[in-house]
């Protein structure tokens, strides 16, 4: 038999590790320790329930003396998911990218494992989750909660709640997804002609004709001879904005609009839907980009119209003068 071997000891959301060390010739000590998360925990006793004994005692008098620092993170999926959330994922993302988890947290995942410890949570479960979802039709969904699940987990995985991550083993297809199409002139045209007298026609002009993400329409506004919006796609709380041309399309648009106002984007969607049922929303996107390159637009200018990135060096070096990005706007005229 060795003279050493290593055992996990869990409790209270602390993984330590136990060593069986020989005392004597026919003797044996039990140490358990604990050194994480701000803890330096070391209890042993030749006899090993005595020694668990003495490890949680220590362990609450530690949590006594440093403000209970481990109890403060719930350990069931719903406690410690809301606790992640709030303290950590929404300093990584944009707020739209944190409203979207939250609202596949609340309809999918916390309905399916409530208030379950997060060390009882086992595979099978979150595949029942994964095919229940994937009975619906809805790919991107799954691939959405698929990507939430095994981000919950890593983190718990951080704070040492858990051990392993029950999604390792979970099957799961990624979704193909499919990318939209551009509208063809004649849609263009029929979208704006049965809004026509309404506030959606301003809204769907601006859509088509600055290329803007449905989720940067709320931060649009005219400023003299542009459209200026936030860059959705900066994340690490970076506030980048991205300043497009009114261009002779839309400027018959905004003759009587120096502010925009925009509804909702579930009204948006669905009156873009009962227009253009074959169509998406973000299809007005790929209408400008399409739009962009018909009219020969330089393809700087055009990436900086949408918000793509040149690039680490070309976004550095590059500072396009608003001389050289009205010229080309005014290319797309059609």
């Amino acid at each position: 038999m060795p003279k050493t071997f290593r055992k996990e000891f869990r409790v209270e959301g602390c993984t330590a590790h136990v060593h069986k060390i020989r005392s004597g010739r026919k003797n044996w000590c039990y140490v358990i320790r604990y050194r994480r998360n701000g803890y330096n925990i070391n209890a042993s006793s030749t006899d090993i329930d005595e020694a668990k004994r003495k490890f949680i005692e220590k362990l609450h008098e530690a949590d006594k003396n440093n403000g209970t620092a481990a109890p403060s993170v719930p350990t069931t999926f719903d406690g410690f998911t809301n606790y992640y959330f709030e303290n950590f994922y929404k300093r990584k993302v944009t707020q739209s990218t944190h409203r979207t988890a939250l609202s596949q947290f609340k309809n999918h995942l916390s309905p399916h494992f409530k208030n379950t410890p997060l060390k009882k949570i086992t595979p099978k479960q979150c595949q029942e989750l994964i095919d229940k979802i994937e009975a619906t039709g809805k790919g991107r969904t799954v691939d959405e909660v698929c990507s939430l699940l095994n981000m919950i987990f890593k983190a718990a995985m951080k704070h040492a709640i858990l051990q392993h991550n029950p999604m390792d083993m979970v099957f799961h297809a990624k979704h193909n997804r499919t990318h939209g199409s551009a509208l063809s002139k004649d849609e263009e045209r029929l979208l704006l002609e049965r809004t026509a007298g309404t506030p959606y026609q301003t809204m769907f002009a601006v859509g088509l004709y600055t290329g803007m993400r449905p989720n940067e329409y709320y931060t649009a506004k005219v400023e003299g001879d542009f459209i200026i919006a936030n860059n959705s796609k900066r994340k690490n709380g970076k506030v980048e904005t991205k300043k497009i041309p009114i261009t002779p399309m839309l400027k018959p648009y905004l003759e009587n609009n120096t502010k925009l106002h925009f509804t909702r984007l579930e009204q948006i969607r669905h009156k873009f839907n009962g227009i253009l049922p074959n169509h998406k929303l973000y299809d007005l996107r790929t209408t400008f980009y399409t739009r962009c390159q018909e009219c020969n637009v330089a393809p700087v200018a055009r990436n900086e119209f949408v918000g793509h990135s040149l690039g680490e060096l070309g976004n550095t070096y590059t500072d396009l003068s608003d001389e050289f990005l009205l010229a080309e706007g005014k290319k797309l005229c059609y």
